[in-house]
């Protein structure tokens, strides 16, 4: 058990949180929810003992091991991948390696009766001990398990780290940390680059094979899979819920129901005692009466209603003309890098108004094949785009082709037309630009800021393709809420690349499978397809 005590956090003169407690318990399994910059990931960083508190401390027993995925990591890239990995047990390696050390000097030495002979026969117990304690495990097996779960194939074993990009690299940090068998697990934002496969395996893990484990996650499919107990930051308090986080909404709604009846009662009282005191102030008859009501006006606790983001923007894409009847056709298409074959004769058809999902493992050319109908790069095949398209991309690197000289407000400012001129500021302020934050330079923005911009852009451009390469991975629950109300009422086509499925659930209602060198066509939606995947899965593991 690991107990949290009046916690205080300050940033110049800005109170953050104050005299916050909770305990987590041995195989709790939290949601940590709260608006951006609540303090979530602070609060994170405290349990995991990288940053201080202003007051207040965090207490775990003698031994425990905390384990923290942070959002950004600074790797080094001097050793493979399976050697990256290993590291996770490299305290039981240094404790075996200290053990035959202690033991060889003992061989050497003649000095029996000596203090330092007896500390270093101490030594050596008190080390064997922990040691063969320890269930005896086999490194390597554990090692391959969890990076194939994570996603690596055999080949990625001996490969450089440094040849891997930082998602690929979250992931070795991760698989370090699942195979500590950490007492709390504490992750920030794990899925954002990891495909459905990968995902569904943490979660298994997580929920089966973790102790405690405190989460900060957009994916609200991720977080209510995983979790059983939810709190919330907000107004510099916490709101402890024992409750996945979709029964967290229900129950957070009437919590505030009830705050917002009381405050409106409480106004009442106030409004109709101050006017008993204006009325009858200078009354002698009634100055004991008006006196006690002003003093019970000041000892009044004001009852506080938490914040609730009320802003209930609808986004609508400006109208396009209308496309041919087959936007995308793709006929026996081959990509090749080198020797590697990303697919091999895949074909496919998407007719005009369909929303469809390329769904599949990370490196099975999803987003190559959304490369090749954008005419990015060279194949073999025949790929023909449909009469009248109008195409509205967004790249995983979209955020890079920003102009860095802009303002947000202008980078928004160039491209609005119509109706939408008058609704640019409300507009940025749902997607976290309100206030100042809009006069800002568009190079002195985050990597989340730059793709949220970035989809802000996309949103108000007049299109009838709309083609999406995992644009949620930087995007908060209420902002992906708004993106995806818009895209659901989108009358064009859609081509989504995403491993987010409540993102997806509702709006794709196709999905094209990637994976072994083809394209599969899937004829339900993102549900259906996974049920059924998951059903080849357990009868693939029945035949074995």
């Amino acid at each position: 058990m690991i107990s949290v005590e009046g916690l205080a956090v300050e940033f110049s003169g800005t109170t953050l949180f104050s005299d916050v407690s909770f305990v987590i318990n041995e195989t709790d399994k939290i949601a940590l929810m709260g608006k951006n910059g609540a303090g979530k990931s602070t609060m994170l960083k405290i349990l995991a003992g990288v940053n201080k508190p202003n007051r207040g401390n965090v207490n775990a027993p003698k031994g425990s091991v905390i384990a923290y995925l942070p959002q950004h990591l600074l790797t080094e890239d001097t050793a493979t991948v399976f050697e990256e990995t290993s590291k996770a047990f490299q305290e039981i390696f240094t404790m075996k390696d200290e053990i035959e050390a202690l033991n060889m000097e003992l061989t050497t030495r003649t000095d029996y009766e000596s203090d330092e002979y007896m500390r270093i026969i101490e030594k050596v117990s008190e080390l064997s001990e922990h040691y063969y304690s320890l269930e005896e495990i086999n490194y390597e097996a554990e090692v391959e398990k969890v990076l194939f779960g994570l996603g690596f194939l055999r080949s990625d074993f001996t490969r450089a780290t440094s040849e891997f990009s930082g998602g690929w690299r979250m992931r070795i940090e991760l698989a370090k940390i699942l195979l500590q068998k950490p007492d709390l697990i504490l992750l920030d934002e794990p899925t954002n680059h990891m495909d459905i496969d990968s995902i569904e395996w943490l979660e298994d893990f997580l929920v089966n094979n973790a102790k405690a484990v405190v989460v900060i996650s957009h994916d609200r499919a991720f977080v209510d899979n995983i979790t059983t107990r939810t709190i919330e930051i907000t107004t510099g308090r916490i709101y402890d819920y024992k409750a996945k986080y979709s029964h967290y909404l229900e129950l957070r709604k009437e919590r505030r129901e009830q705050q917002q009846k009381q405050f409106d009662d409480q106004q009442k009282f106030i409004a109709d005692t101050q006017d008993f005191i204006d009325r009858f102030k200078g009354t002698y008859s009634k100055t004991n009466q008006v006196q006690s009501r002003v003093k019970m006006l000041e000892k009044l606790d004001v009852v506080e209603v938490d914040e609730v983001d009320s802003s209930a923007l609808r986004l609508r894409f400006p109208p396009s003309i209308r496309s041919g009847n087959y936007p995308v056709v793709v006929n026996e298409l081959t990509k090749k890098y080198g020797e590697n074959i990303v697919f091999e004769k895949a074909s496919l058809t998407i007719e005009r108004g369909e929303k469809v999902a390329f769904v599949g493992k990370n490196g099975e050319g999803k987003s190559t094949m959304i490369k090749a109908i954008m005419n990015e790069i060279d194949f073999t095949g025949a790929l023909e785009i449909g009469h009248k398209v109008q195409i509205g991309y967004f790249a995983q690197n979209q955020a890079a082709l920003l102009d860095e000289s802009l303002t947000v407000f202008d980078t928004i400012d160039e491209i609005a037309v119509g109706d939408i001129r008058t609704k640019i500021r409300d507009i940025l302020g749902a997607f976290m630009f309100g206030g100042d934050n809009s006069a800002k330079k568009v190079k002195v923005l985050s990597g989340g800021e730059k793709t949220r911009l970035a989809m802000i852009k996309l949103l108000l451009e007049p299109v009838n393709l709309l083609i999406l390469d995992e644009p949620t991975n930087h995007l908060d629950m209420k902002t992906k809420d708004i993106i995806k109300d818009a895209l659901r009422n989108f009358d064009g086509t859609l081509i989504l690349v995403s491993h987010d499925r409540d993102f997806l659930d509702g709006l794709a209602t196709k999905v094209f499978e990637f994976g072994n060198k083809r394209v599969k066509e899937h004829f339900e939606d993102v549900k259906g397809f996974l049920a059924k995947k998951r059903m080849e899965h357990l009868s693939e593991i029945e035949k074995k």
